[in-house]
C-alpha cells in the first residue's frame, strides 16, 4: 500500500515549525514561531492544548515527561509534560539557540546556538554542562549518537562536526555544506540524525542527496538520492527500525528509502509545495508527522509495509497527480512541472553559483546528461516508473498496462557495485589570503604587512575601511562599497579590489593607485562576460587577477593591459611580492579528504621566467590551503589547516620546507593562528591567536602574536638536535641573501656575514660535541659543511685533544679546501682579465695597475717592523715556488717585462732597470692575490711556514698558484722551470724587494740566505730561557707565540737595537751577495751549505714530530 497524505492542518503562524511525537506516539507536539508549544491527540483534534513558552519558539524535544524548548530569550527551558508547568532554565546562550535534542535515555539534552556554540547539560543537574567550541558560525542542528559516545553538528560555517563528548575533541569534521552568515540565509537548516538503536550510520542532508558516514571510520558508506528533489534536503529521520530513512525538502518533497537495499519507498508531494521543516517518525506506527514553513500539521500513514515490500507509491503517486488532479487541481501546471523535473535537475546540478562543495564533486564522477546520471547512479530499479512519469509519449491503455506490470514486478535490488575505495574530496574554493569567510557582516577583506582592509555590510550601509600600519605611506580611507566587492588586496603603491558579476554588471577590477604622481589614481577594467574575478594580488608595478574561465590577466599598476595565460586548473588563492607572482591551482581531484593542488612560481621583470612549473603542492593528510604569500624578504611561504607554515629552499631543487606548527603553540585543540605576515630576518611568525575558532573578529581589534620558528628534525630535546636545528634553520633563513645577490637587489652585507659566524660557531659546537663523543667520522661530515677558518680550529681542537688522526684527516681535507679556494680565485681573476682584454686597456697597463696594488699594500702595514718581516718572510717562501718566476739561465731573461717597485708613482713600463740596484718582479696573476691575503695572515704562522719551505714539505703543494691558460701573453716570456737545481738558482736570483713589504734594501737577498730580523737574533739568543721557563712548548709554533710576546714587552730602545743590530749585518752581507752574483760557483757553495743549515735548524726544534707539524702548519699557514 502507498503512503496515504492525511489533510493537513493549521498549527502555527507562518514561520519556522518543529514536531516530535512522545514516547509511546499517543501525541503529537509542535511548536511555533507564535512561542507556543501544542499538543495534538491526532491530527483531528480541533482544540489541542496550548503552553505558552515564550516569544518564539524554535526547537522542542520531549522525553520521559519533560518537555525542552529553545526559546528567543536564548535559554533552554524545561516544562513537565503534558501539564505544562515550568521546571527551570537548563541554559542558557548570547543568542538564540537553533535546535535542541534529547538523548536516548532522556538524561542528557544537547543545544546549538547562534553564538558557535554546541552544549551538552545534564537535565536532572543543570550545573554538569560541557560546551563544544570549534564552529565558525551559528550552529544548525546537533544529533546524539544513541551510546552517548558521540556528538554531531551542523553549522553555517559550511561544515559537519562529529565531537567525542567524553574530551570534548573534534572527532572529524567534514566541508560539506554551503557557507552563510546566519541560519535564516541557510539554503538548508541541515537537521541531521544518527540511526535511533546502533548508531552505526549518521545521516546528513548534503544538497539533494543524503549522505551515510560510517560511525568511528567515518566513511562515506552511501548516498542517497531521488530525481524529484530538486532543491535541497531540510530534514531527515530514522525509522525506529532503522531499515527506513525519510527525508524533507525545500520543494515540499518527503521522500523515503529502504537503507539496505538503498531503493526509494515512498515520494510524496506537499500540497502547496512548501518546505518541509520539521519531520518526526512515530516511536511503534508506521506514521511520520511533518511540518511546513508556514506553520501547517501534515501527517502520513502507511509509510511501508511491515515486511519492507517495496511500495509503487511513485507510480500511483505520479498518476494521480498527472491524472486524477489529487493535489492543486491544475493538470496544465502539474504536466508542466513533470516534464520540467529533468531540466530543473540538470540545471540545479550545472549552475556555478549555489552549488554545495559536495555537488561540485558529483559533477565530476556522474556523467554529463543529468537524467541519464541519476538514473544509473542512484536509481536503476527506477526506470519503468520514470518513464512513465516523465514521458507523454504513450496512450492512456499502455500507462495502465504498464502500471498493471509494474504492480506484479519483485523487489529489485540496485545494480550499482559496492565500491570501497577511496572517495574524491571537495575542491577548496578559491580565497584571499588573510581574509575572513565572505558570509560574515563584519569581515577582514585582507591583514598583511602593508595594512588591514575592513568591509562593513550591513542592512543600512555597505563601506570599506583601509588602513596602513605605516602611516607615512598613506592616510587610511575610508570608502563606500556599492558595488559589492568581495576580494581585496593591499600594496605600498595601490589598493585593488574585485567583485562578482550580477545580472547587470559585469565582474570588475578597481584599482585605486594612490602612489601615482598624476591626480587620476583610480581605474577600473570590466571582465567579459561569464568571467568571474577569483583571486586577485599586487606586485611592484604590476596587478594580476585570476578569473573563472582559468585565465590570468596582469595588469600594469597604472591600468595598461599586459599578458594573459591560462592556467592548469580552478585558482586557489595567488600572492604577489616584488617581481614573483605565487599561484596555486587545482592539479586534480584529490581523494579522502586530500587536495591535489599545485604552484607556478613566475619572475614578472624585465627578464620573465618560470621557476616554479605547477610542481605539486605539499600539504598535510586531510588539510586545505589557508595562506599563501611570502616573507617579507621574498620567500614563498604557505601555510595548511593543521597549522603547518612551510617555505620555499632555493638551494634544494626549490622543495618545501616546514619551519613552524602554529599547533604546537595553541592552548586548546580548538584554538588556532590565523596568519597575517612572516619574516626572516628577525626570525618571526605574526599572526593572531584564535580561542575556538580560525579567524579573529574585527571588533575588538585583534592583537598580534609573535611565534618562533622550528624545524621538525629528531630528538630536539637534546644538545646534539637543537645545535643540528639551529645550523639548518640558519642556513634554510638566510637563503634569501643568495637570491638577492643572483638578482642584484641591494642587502647588508654585515647580515650575511654574521650568519655565516653563527652557523660556522654552531658546526664547532657540534664538532667539540662529536670529539667528546669520540665520533671522528661525524668530525669529519662536520668538518666539510665549514668554511676554511672553521676547519683551522677544528684541526687545532682535535691535536689538542690528541686525536692525531683526526687532525691528519683535517689537515687533508684543509688541503683540499684550499684548492678549491684557489681555483676559484683563478676563475675569477680570468673572468675579470677576459673583461678587460675585451676594453682598450692595453696589457702594460693593466700590470702598472697590478703593480700600483702591490705598492698599495707595501704601504699600508709598514709601521712596525716585527710583523711587517715575519709577513715579508712568510710571503716570499710562498713566492719562490712559482713555476713563472725568472730563471738566471733562461734565455727569455732579457726580454721579461719587469716594473720597478719604487715609491715615486708612475714609471716608463718599457724600461729595463738593474737588478743590482732596483729589484725587479715578473707579473703575473698570482701577485695580487698573495698580496691582497698577506694581510690576514697571523703573525705566528709566519716562522713555522718559512721553516716547512725550506724542508719542501709536501702539505703546502695545493696552495702554490697555479699557472693559468689565460696567461698567454706572460708565458711567452717564461720558461717552467724543469729541475730542483733550477728551482734554487731561482730562488738565489729572482730579487724580491717589490713582495717584501718593508722599503729597507736588505730585503733584496735571497731565500736561504736571507738577513735575520731583530726578532730573529733575539730568538736565538733567549731561545733557552724560554724553554726552561715554558718546558711544555714543544711545537715551534707556540714558542714564537710566546717569544713575540716577550720580544714586544721589551723597551723601544731595546728593540730598536736589535733592530739595528739586524739591519747592519744585513747591509755586509747584501754587498757581499752582489758582487758574488755572477758567479756559478757561488751556487755551487749556497747548495753546499744549505744542508748544513737545514741540520741546524732541526736541532733548534727539540725532537718535533715532523709529519703531525707539517700537517698542522697547512691550516696555520692559510688562515684567513
Amino acid at each position: 500500500m502507498p503512503a496515504t497524505q492525511m489533510p493537513m492542518r493549521y498549527g502555527h503562524p507562518e514561520g519556522h515549525t518543529d514536531v516530535c511525537f512522545d514516547d509511546f506516539g499517543s501525541c503529537i507536539v509542535t511548536c511555533g514561531s507564535d512561542g507556543d508549544v501544542r499538543i495534538w491527540k491526532d491530527l483531528n483534534d480541533d482544540d489541542p492544548k496550548s503552553i505558552n513558552v515564550g516569544e518564539r519558539a524554535y526547537s522542542c524535544a520531549l522525553k520521559k515527561g519533560k518537555l525542552v524548548t529553545s526559546v528567543s530569550n536564548n535559554t533552554i527551558q524545561v516544562h513537565t509534560f503534558p501539564n505544562g508547568v515550568p521546571d527551570g532554565i537548563l541554559t542558557r546562550f548570547t543568542t538564540n539557540a537553533n535546535h535542541v535534542v534529547f538523548n536516548r535515555d532522556g538524561t542528557k539534552i544537547a543545544a546549538g546556538s547562534g553564538d558557535f556554540m554546541v552544549k551538552v547539560v545534564d537535565v536532572m543537574d543543570s550545573s554538569q554542562q560541557k560546551s563544544f567550541r570549534g564552529h565558525d558560525a551559528p550552529v544548525l542542528s546537533v544529533s546524539f549518537d544513541p551510546k552517548d559516545i558521540f556528538l554531531a553538528s551542523a553549522s553555517c560555517d559550511g561544515s559537519v562536526k562529529v565531537w567525542q563528548i567524553s574530551d570534548q575533541t573534534c572527532a572529524i569534521s567534514w566541508p560539506l555544506l554551503q557557507k552563510c552568515n546566519d541560519v535564516v540565509n541557510a539554503k538548508s537548516i541541515c537537521r541531521l540524525a544518527w540511526q535511533p538503536k546502533s548508531g552505526k550510520l549518521l545521516a546528513i542532508p548534503v544538497g539533494n542527496t543524503i549522505k551515510l558516514y560510517r560511525r568511528e571510520t567515518w566513511r562515506n558508506e552511501l548516498d542517497l538520492s531521488d530525481n524529484f528533489i530538486t532543491l535541497p534536503l531540510n530534514v531527515v529521520t530514522w525509522s525506529p527500525c532503522e531499515k527506513y530513512l525519510a527525508a524533507g525538502s525545500l520543494n515540499g518533497y518527503i521522500v523515503v528509502w529502504n537503507v539496505e537495499t538503498r531503493d526509494c519507498m515512498e515520494r510524496v508531494k506537499h500540497e502547496k509545495g512548501y518546505t518541509i521543516c520539521g519531520l518526526a517518525w512515530h516511536p511503534t506506527s508506521r506514521q511520520i508527522a511533518y511540518t511546513d514553513a508556514e506553520g501547517n500539521l501534515g501527517l502520513l500513514e502507511n509509510v511501508c509495509d511491515t515486511n519492507g515490500t517495496k511500495s509503487n507509491s511513485k507510480v500511483s503517486g505520479m498518476r494521480n497527480k498527472v491524472y486524477t488532479d489529487l493535489f492543486d487541481g491544475d493538470d496544465d501546471s502539474d504536466n508542466d512541472d513533470s516534464d520540467d523535473f529533468l531540466n530543473k535537475n540538470t540545471e540545479f546540478q550545472l549552475t556555478p553559483k549555489g552549488r554545495t562543495n559536495y555537488e561540485d564533486d558529483e559533477d565530476d564522477l556522474m556523467l554529463a546528461s543529468g537524467y541519464s546520471r541519476h538514473r544509473n547512479h542512484i536509481l536503476e530499479d527506477d526506470d519503468n516508473s520514470t518513464e512513465i512519469a516523465l514521458t507523454g509519449k504513450h496512450t492512456h491503455g499502455e500507462k495502465e498496462e504498464k502500471d498493471e506490470s509494474i504492480h506484479a514486478l519483485p523487489l529489485t535490488v540496485s545494480q550499482r557495485p559496492n565500491y570501497d575505495g577511496p572517495m574524491p574530496s571537495p575542491q577548496q574554493k578559491p580565497f584571499q589570503s588573510g581574509s575572513t569567510p565572505l558570509y560574515l557582516t563584519h569581515r577582514f577583506m585582507v591583514w598583511n604587512s602593508i595594512g588591514i582592509i575592513r568591509c562593513y555590510n550591513d542592512d543600512q550601509d555597505s563601506a570599506i575601511d583601509v588602513e596602513f600600519h605605516d602611516t607615512s605611506i598613506h592616510h587610511a580611507t575610508h570608502l563606500s562599497n556599492t558595488l559589492n566587492y568581495t576580494i581585496a588586496d593591499l600594496s605600498h603603491e595601490a589598493v585593488l579590489f574585485a567583485c562578482e558579476s550580477t545580472t547587470e554588471l559585469a565582474s570588475k577590477l578597481h584599482c585605486l593607485h594612490f602612489s601615482s604622481w598624476d591626480s587620476s589614481k583610480e581605474w577600473t577594467v570590466d571582465m567579459p562576460p561569464n568571467e568571474d574575478i577569483v583571486a586577485i594580488c599586487l606586485g611592484q608595478g604590476w596587478a594580476a587577477s585570476a578569473t573563472s574561465a582559468l585565465l590570468l590577466r596582469i595588469f600594469s599598476i597604472g591600468g595598461v593591459q599586459k599578458e594573459v595565460f591560462s592556467l592548469p586548473g580552478p585558482v586557489v588563492s595567488m600572492a604577489g611580492h616584488g617581481e614573483q607572482l605565487l599561484i596555486a591551482f587545482h592539479r586534480g581531484t584529490g581523494f579522502d579528504g586530500d587536495q591535489c593542488l599545485g604552484i607556478h612560481l613566475l619572475e614578472l621583470g624585465k627578464k620573465k621566467k618560470q621557476i616554479l612549473h605547477g610542481d605539486p603542492l605539499p600539504l598535510t593528510r586531510k588539510s586545505y590551503l589557508t595562506w599563501v604569500g611570502f616573507s617579507a624578504e621574498g620567500s614563498p611561504c604557505y601555510v595548511d589547516s593543521e597549522g603547518i607554515v612551510r617555505m620555499l629552499n632555493r638551494k634544494l631543487g626549490n622543495t618545501w620546507t616546514p619551519i613552524c606548527n602554529t599547533k604546537e603553540h595553541c592552548k586548546g585543540k580548538s584554538d588556532h593562528y590565523w596568519v597575517v605576515g612572516i619574516h626572516e630576518n628577525p626570525q618571526q611568525l605574526r599572526c593572531i591567536p584564535c580561542k575556538g575558532s580560525r579567524f579573529p573578529p574585527t571588533l575588538p581589534r585583534p592583537a598580534v602574536a609573535i611565534l618562533s620558528f622550528q624545524l621538525p628534525y629528531c630528538q630536539l630535546a637534546t644538545e646534539k638536535g637543537q645545535m643540528e636545528e639551529q645550523f639548518w634553520r640558519s642556513v634554510i633563513f638566510h637563503n634569501h641573501l643568495d637570491y638577492l645577490a643572483e638578482n642584484s637587489y641591494e642587502y647588508e652585507e654585515s647580515t650575511k656575514n654574521q650568519a655565516i659566524k653563527e652557523q660556522q660557531e654552531l658546526l664547532m659546537k657540534m664538532f667539540a660535541l662529536s670529539c667528546k663523543l669520540e665520533r671522528d667520522f661525524r668530525c669529519m661530515e662536520l668538518a666539510e659543511l665549514m668554511t676554511q677558518n672553521a676547519v683551522n680550529l677544528a684541526i687545532k681542537y682535535a691535536s689538542r685533544s690528541r686525536r692525531l688522526v683526526l687532525a691528519q684527516k683535517l689537515s687533508e681535507l684543509a688541503v683540499e679546501k684550499a684548492t678549491e679556494l684557489a681555483a676559484s680565485l683563478n676563475e675569477e681573476e680570468e673572468d675579470f682579465r677576459n673583461k678587460l682584454k675585451t676594453s682598450s686597456t692595453t696589457d702594460w697597463s693593466q700590470h702598472r695597475i697590478v703593480n700600483h696594488k702591490i705598492e698599495e699594500n707595501n704601504s699600508e702595514d709598514s709601521e712596525e717592523a716585527n710583523e711587517i718581516e715575519v709577513k715579508a718572510d712568510l710571503h716570499k717562501n710562498r713566492f719562490r715556488q712559482n713555476p713563472f718566476c725568472k730563471n738566471e739561465n733562461s734565455a727569455d731573461g732579457p726580454a721579461i717585462k719587469s716594473v720597478p717597485s719604487s715609491h715615486q708613482g708612475r714609471v716608463n713600463p718599457f724600461k729595463v732597470s738593474d737588478s743590482s740596484k732596483e729589484s725587479t718582479i715578473s707579473i703575473n696573476s698570482t701577485a695580487s692575490n698573495i698580496l691582497d691575503n698577506m694581510k690576514k695572515l697571523s703573525k705566528k704562522s709566519a716562522e713555522p711556514n718559512r721553516i716547512a719551505n725550506k724542508e719542501k714539505s709536501p702539505v703546502l703543494k695545493p696552495l702554490i698558484p697555479k699557472p693559468k691558460s689565460k696567461q698567454v701573453p706572460a708565458t711567452n716570456f717564461f720558461q717552467a722551470c724543469t729541475s730542483q737545481t733550477d728551482k734554487i738558482v731561482e730562488e738565489k736570483e729572482n730579487p724580491e724587494n717589490t713582495l717584501s713589504e718593508s722599503p729597507a734594501p736588505s730585503a733584496q737577498n735571497i731565500e736561504n740566505e736571507r738577513p735575520k730580523t731583530g726578532f730573529q737574533m733575539w730568538l736565538e739568543e733567549n731561545r733557552s730561557d724560554i724553554l726552561t721557563d715554558h718546558p711544555h712548548l714543544s711545537q715551534e709554533p707556540d714558542i714564537i707565540k710566546e717569544g713575540m710576546n716577550r720580544f714586544r714587552m721589551l723597551s723601544d730602545e731595546e728593540r730598536k737595537a736589535w733592530t739595528n743590530k739586524a739591519k747592519g749585518g744585513a747591509t755586509n752581507e747584501a754587498e757581499t751577495k752582489k758582487r758574488k752574483h755572477p758567479s756559478n760557483d757561488n751556487t755551487k757553495q749556497r747548495e753546499q751549505e744549505k744542508p748544513k743549515e737545514n741540520l741546524k735548524l732541526s736541532k733548534k726544534r727539540k725532537h718535533l714530530d715532523i709529519s703531525i707539524n707539517q700537517k698542522l702548519l697547512a691550516f696555520a699557514f692559510k688562515k684567513d
